[in-house]
Protein backbone atom coordinates (compact mmCIF):
# COMPACT_ATOMS: atom_id res chain seq x y z
CA UNK A 1 0.00 0.00 0.00
CA UNK A 2 1.39 3.38 -0.99
CA UNK A 3 1.76 5.96 1.78
CA UNK A 4 -0.54 8.96 2.05
CA UNK A 5 -0.28 12.22 3.96
CA UNK A 6 -3.32 13.66 5.73
CA UNK A 7 -3.65 17.38 5.05
CA UNK A 8 -4.75 19.98 7.59
CA UNK A 9 -8.34 19.80 6.29
CA UNK A 10 -8.51 16.00 6.58
CA UNK A 11 -8.02 15.30 2.86
CA UNK A 12 -5.52 12.57 2.02
CA UNK A 13 -2.83 13.10 -0.60
CA UNK A 14 -0.64 10.31 -2.01
CA UNK A 15 2.96 10.75 -0.83
CA UNK A 16 4.25 9.78 -4.30
CA UNK A 17 2.88 11.26 -7.51
CA UNK A 18 3.71 11.70 -11.17
CA UNK A 19 5.19 15.05 -12.18
CA UNK A 20 4.47 16.26 -15.72
CA UNK A 21 6.71 19.34 -16.12
CA UNK A 22 7.93 19.58 -19.74
CA UNK A 23 5.79 16.58 -20.68
CA UNK A 24 4.24 17.57 -24.00
CA UNK A 25 2.70 15.70 -26.87
CA UNK A 26 5.12 15.10 -29.72
CA UNK A 27 3.94 14.30 -33.22
CA UNK A 28 3.91 10.55 -33.71
CA UNK A 29 4.29 9.81 -29.99
CA UNK A 30 1.37 10.11 -27.60
CA UNK A 31 3.81 10.50 -24.70
CA UNK A 32 1.29 11.74 -22.13
CA UNK A 33 -1.20 8.95 -22.77
CA UNK A 34 1.59 6.37 -22.71
CA UNK A 35 3.15 7.76 -19.52
CA UNK A 36 -0.12 8.02 -17.61
CA UNK A 37 -1.04 4.50 -18.71
CA UNK A 38 2.23 3.17 -17.26
CA UNK A 39 1.83 5.25 -14.11
CA UNK A 40 -1.71 4.04 -13.40
CA UNK A 41 -0.60 0.46 -14.04
CA UNK A 42 2.22 0.90 -11.49
CA UNK A 43 -0.12 2.31 -8.85
CA UNK A 44 0.31 6.09 -9.18
CA UNK A 45 -2.81 7.94 -8.12
CA UNK A 46 -1.51 11.55 -8.03
CA UNK A 47 -0.96 13.54 -11.22
CA UNK A 48 0.74 16.94 -10.87
CA UNK A 49 0.33 19.50 -13.64
CA UNK A 50 0.13 23.30 -14.08
CA UNK A 51 -1.30 25.85 -16.47
CA UNK A 52 2.20 26.80 -17.63
CA UNK A 53 2.98 23.17 -18.55
CA UNK A 54 0.35 23.46 -21.31
CA UNK A 55 -0.58 19.79 -21.02
CA UNK A 56 -3.75 19.90 -18.90
CA UNK A 57 -6.08 19.04 -21.80
CA UNK A 58 -3.93 16.08 -22.86
CA UNK A 59 -3.81 14.82 -19.27
CA UNK A 60 -7.58 15.19 -18.90
CA UNK A 61 -8.18 13.33 -22.16
CA UNK A 62 -5.78 10.54 -21.19
CA UNK A 63 -7.36 10.06 -17.77
CA UNK A 64 -10.84 9.95 -19.29
CA UNK A 65 -9.73 7.16 -21.63
CA UNK A 66 -7.56 5.22 -19.18
CA UNK A 67 -9.39 5.24 -15.84
CA UNK A 68 -12.06 2.70 -16.91
CA UNK A 69 -9.29 0.37 -18.14
CA UNK A 70 -8.05 0.05 -14.54
CA UNK A 71 -11.48 0.06 -12.91
CA UNK A 72 -10.85 3.55 -11.55
CA UNK A 73 -13.03 6.64 -11.32
CA UNK A 74 -12.21 10.34 -10.96
CA UNK A 75 -12.55 9.97 -7.17
CA UNK A 76 -9.62 7.53 -7.15
CA UNK A 77 -7.23 10.07 -8.68
CA UNK A 78 -5.67 13.12 -7.01
CA UNK A 79 -5.15 15.94 -9.52
CA UNK A 80 -3.00 18.99 -8.72
CA UNK A 81 -2.73 22.04 -10.94
CA UNK A 82 -1.29 25.51 -10.48
CA UNK A 83 -2.08 29.14 -11.19
CA UNK A 84 0.16 30.71 -13.81
CA UNK A 85 2.17 33.79 -12.65
CA UNK A 86 0.49 35.74 -15.46
CA UNK A 87 -2.95 35.18 -13.88
CA UNK A 88 -2.42 36.71 -10.43
CA UNK A 89 -5.32 38.82 -9.14
CA UNK A 90 -8.80 37.93 -7.84
CA UNK A 91 -10.85 37.82 -11.05
CA UNK A 92 -8.08 36.42 -13.23
CA UNK A 93 -7.38 33.65 -10.70
CA UNK A 94 -11.03 32.60 -10.76
CA UNK A 95 -11.04 32.60 -14.56
CA UNK A 96 -7.76 30.68 -14.72
CA UNK A 97 -9.03 27.99 -12.37
CA UNK A 98 -12.22 27.54 -14.42
CA UNK A 99 -10.08 27.28 -17.56
CA UNK A 100 -7.97 24.57 -15.89
CA UNK A 101 -11.09 22.64 -14.85
CA UNK A 102 -12.37 22.86 -18.42
CA UNK A 103 -9.04 21.72 -19.89
CA UNK A 104 -8.83 18.75 -17.51
CA UNK A 105 -12.55 18.06 -18.04
CA UNK A 106 -13.04 17.87 -14.27
CA UNK A 107 -15.74 19.14 -11.94
CA UNK A 108 -13.18 19.83 -9.22
CA UNK A 109 -9.44 19.88 -8.49
CA UNK A 110 -8.00 18.00 -5.55
CA UNK A 111 -5.32 20.65 -5.08
CA UNK A 112 -4.72 24.06 -6.66
CA UNK A 113 -1.51 25.94 -5.95
CA UNK A 114 -0.29 29.46 -6.57
CA UNK A 115 2.68 28.51 -8.73
CA UNK A 116 4.97 31.45 -7.97
CA UNK A 117 4.84 34.35 -5.46
CA UNK A 118 5.65 36.92 -8.15
CA UNK A 119 3.62 38.25 -11.05
CA UNK A 120 4.77 37.76 -14.62
CA UNK A 121 6.19 40.97 -16.14
CA UNK A 122 6.57 42.69 -12.74
CA UNK A 123 10.01 43.24 -11.25
CA UNK A 124 10.74 40.98 -8.29
CA UNK A 125 10.81 43.94 -5.85
CA UNK A 126 7.54 45.50 -7.10
CA UNK A 127 5.10 45.90 -4.16
CA UNK A 128 2.24 44.85 -6.45
CA UNK A 129 3.52 41.26 -6.22
CA UNK A 130 2.36 41.08 -2.59
CA UNK A 131 -0.95 42.81 -3.35
CA UNK A 132 -1.81 40.55 -6.27
CA UNK A 133 -0.80 37.29 -4.62
CA UNK A 134 -3.07 38.23 -1.71
CA UNK A 135 -5.93 38.73 -4.18
CA UNK A 136 -5.10 35.36 -5.75
CA UNK A 137 -5.22 33.65 -2.36
CA UNK A 138 -8.60 35.19 -1.60
CA UNK A 139 -9.87 33.83 -4.93
CA UNK A 140 -8.54 30.37 -4.03
CA UNK A 141 -10.37 30.55 -0.70
CA UNK A 142 -13.60 31.39 -2.56
CA UNK A 143 -13.12 28.47 -4.98
CA UNK A 144 -12.32 26.20 -2.03
CA UNK A 145 -15.48 27.23 -0.17
CA UNK A 146 -17.49 26.63 -3.36
CA UNK A 147 -16.12 23.07 -3.54
CA UNK A 148 -14.36 23.54 -6.87
CA UNK A 149 -11.02 22.88 -5.16
CA UNK A 150 -10.68 20.29 -2.38
CA UNK A 151 -7.44 21.79 -1.01
CA UNK A 152 -5.48 24.96 -1.69
CA UNK A 153 -1.81 25.74 -1.33
CA UNK A 154 1.23 27.50 -2.71
CA UNK A 155 4.42 26.69 -4.55
CA UNK A 156 7.85 28.34 -4.37
CA UNK A 157 6.91 30.39 -1.31
CA UNK A 158 9.63 31.23 1.19
CA UNK A 159 9.06 31.41 4.94
CA UNK A 160 8.59 35.19 4.60
CA UNK A 161 5.93 34.68 1.93
CA UNK A 162 4.17 32.10 4.11
CA UNK A 163 4.21 34.30 7.19
CA UNK A 164 2.74 37.15 5.16
CA UNK A 165 0.03 34.84 3.77
CA UNK A 166 -0.93 33.43 7.16
CA UNK A 167 -1.57 36.99 8.40
CA UNK A 168 -4.48 37.43 5.98
CA UNK A 169 -5.51 33.84 5.19
CA UNK A 170 -8.87 32.53 6.34
CA UNK A 171 -7.78 29.10 5.13
CA UNK A 172 -4.22 28.01 5.99
CA UNK A 173 -2.43 26.48 2.97
CA UNK A 174 -2.68 22.70 2.93
CA UNK A 175 0.47 22.19 0.83
CA UNK A 176 3.70 23.99 0.01
CA UNK A 177 5.50 22.65 -3.04
CA UNK A 178 9.17 23.64 -3.28
CA UNK A 179 12.52 22.53 -4.63
CA UNK A 180 13.82 20.06 -2.06
CA UNK A 181 16.76 17.67 -2.34
CA UNK A 182 20.00 17.00 -0.40
CA UNK A 183 21.71 20.05 -1.96
CA UNK A 184 18.73 22.18 -0.92
CA UNK A 185 17.62 20.57 2.32
CA UNK A 186 15.33 23.35 3.53
CA UNK A 187 15.26 22.15 7.12
CA UNK A 188 14.05 25.40 8.67
CA UNK A 189 11.24 25.72 6.12
CA UNK A 190 10.28 22.06 6.65
CA UNK A 191 10.10 22.52 10.42
CA UNK A 192 8.11 25.73 10.00
CA UNK A 193 5.59 23.97 7.74
CA UNK A 194 5.22 21.12 10.22
CA UNK A 195 4.54 23.63 13.01
CA UNK A 196 1.78 25.25 10.89
CA UNK A 197 0.25 21.99 9.67
CA UNK A 198 1.36 22.58 6.08
CA UNK A 199 2.41 19.52 4.07
CA UNK A 200 5.69 19.98 2.21
CA UNK A 201 5.92 18.46 -1.26
CA UNK A 202 9.18 18.32 -3.20
CA UNK A 203 9.91 18.99 -6.83
CA UNK A 204 13.29 18.41 -8.48
CA UNK A 205 13.92 15.59 -5.99
CA UNK A 206 16.69 14.26 -8.23
CA UNK A 207 18.33 17.65 -8.64
CA UNK A 208 17.57 17.70 -12.39
CA UNK A 209 19.63 14.51 -12.59
CA UNK A 210 22.71 16.27 -11.21
CA UNK A 211 22.55 14.34 -7.91
CA UNK A 212 22.32 10.87 -9.46
CA UNK A 213 26.09 10.54 -9.79
CA UNK A 214 27.06 12.21 -6.51
CA UNK A 215 29.57 9.93 -4.70
CA UNK A 216 27.67 10.02 -1.38
CA UNK A 217 24.40 9.17 -3.11
CA UNK A 218 26.00 6.38 -5.16
CA UNK A 219 27.68 4.82 -2.11
CA UNK A 220 24.53 4.74 0.01
CA UNK A 221 22.34 3.54 -2.88
CA UNK A 222 24.73 0.61 -3.43
CA UNK A 223 24.49 -0.31 0.27
CA UNK A 224 20.72 -0.66 -0.08
CA UNK A 225 20.84 -2.20 -3.57
CA UNK A 226 18.66 0.62 -4.89
CA UNK A 227 19.02 3.13 -7.72
CA UNK A 228 20.28 6.59 -6.83
CA UNK A 229 16.89 7.99 -7.84
CA UNK A 230 15.12 5.64 -5.42
CA UNK A 231 17.50 6.70 -2.67
CA UNK A 232 16.86 10.41 -3.22
CA UNK A 233 13.10 9.91 -3.24
CA UNK A 234 13.27 7.81 -0.08
CA UNK A 235 15.32 10.51 1.66
CA UNK A 236 12.53 13.04 1.06
CA UNK A 237 9.80 10.58 2.07
CA UNK A 238 11.55 9.85 5.36
CA UNK A 239 11.43 13.58 6.06
CA UNK A 240 7.63 13.26 5.61
CA UNK A 241 7.90 15.21 2.37
CA UNK A 242 5.81 14.22 -0.65
CA UNK A 243 7.50 13.61 -4.01
CA UNK A 244 6.34 14.01 -7.62
CA UNK A 245 9.14 12.58 -9.81
CA UNK A 246 8.71 13.03 -13.54
CA UNK A 247 9.76 10.46 -16.10
CA UNK A 248 8.48 9.19 -19.44
CA UNK A 249 10.60 6.03 -19.28
CA UNK A 250 8.73 2.91 -18.22
CA UNK A 251 11.48 1.52 -15.98
CA UNK A 252 12.03 4.83 -14.21
CA UNK A 253 8.29 5.27 -13.62
CA UNK A 254 8.24 1.81 -12.02
CA UNK A 255 11.40 2.39 -9.98
CA UNK A 256 10.26 5.78 -8.68
CA UNK A 257 7.20 4.32 -6.96
CA UNK A 258 8.97 1.18 -5.75
CA UNK A 259 10.58 2.75 -2.68
CA UNK A 260 8.58 1.36 0.22
CA UNK A 261 10.51 -1.88 0.78
CA UNK A 262 13.51 -0.33 2.54
CA UNK A 263 14.25 2.19 5.28
CA UNK A 264 17.27 4.50 5.47
CA UNK A 265 19.26 4.39 8.69
CA UNK A 266 19.82 7.50 10.76
CA UNK A 267 23.44 7.49 9.60
CA UNK A 268 22.39 7.37 5.93
CA UNK A 269 19.91 10.20 6.46
CA UNK A 270 22.55 12.30 8.24
CA UNK A 271 25.02 11.73 5.40
CA UNK A 272 22.49 12.90 2.83
CA UNK A 273 21.39 15.84 5.01
CA UNK A 274 25.01 16.96 5.29
CA UNK A 275 25.21 17.39 1.50
CA UNK A 276 23.19 20.61 1.86
CA UNK A 277 24.75 23.69 0.24
CA UNK A 278 21.51 25.74 0.00
CA UNK A 279 21.82 25.51 -3.78
CA UNK A 280 18.79 26.28 -5.93
CA UNK A 281 19.08 24.30 -9.16
CA UNK A 282 15.81 25.76 -10.47
CA UNK A 283 14.28 29.13 -9.63
CA UNK A 284 15.15 31.15 -6.54
CA UNK A 285 12.01 32.71 -5.01
CA UNK A 286 13.91 34.52 -2.23
CA UNK A 287 14.32 37.56 -4.52
CA UNK A 288 10.54 38.03 -4.88
CA UNK A 289 9.27 40.65 -2.43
Amino acid sequence: MLPVHTLNNGQQIPAIGLGTFQMRQVEGDDVIHRTINTALQCGYRLIDTAAVYRNEADIGRSLKQLLPKYGLSRADIFITSKLSPRDHGFDSTEKACMKTLEALDCEYLDLYLIHWPGVQKLKSDDPRNAELRQESWKALEKLYTAGLIKSIGVSNYTMDHLEELIQYATVVPAVLQVEFHPRLYQKELLEYCKSKGIQLQAYTSLGQGKLLDEPTVCTIAAQYNKTTAQLLLKWALQHDVGVIPKSVRTQHIKDNINVMDFHLSEQAMDSLNSMNTNTHLCWDPTRVK
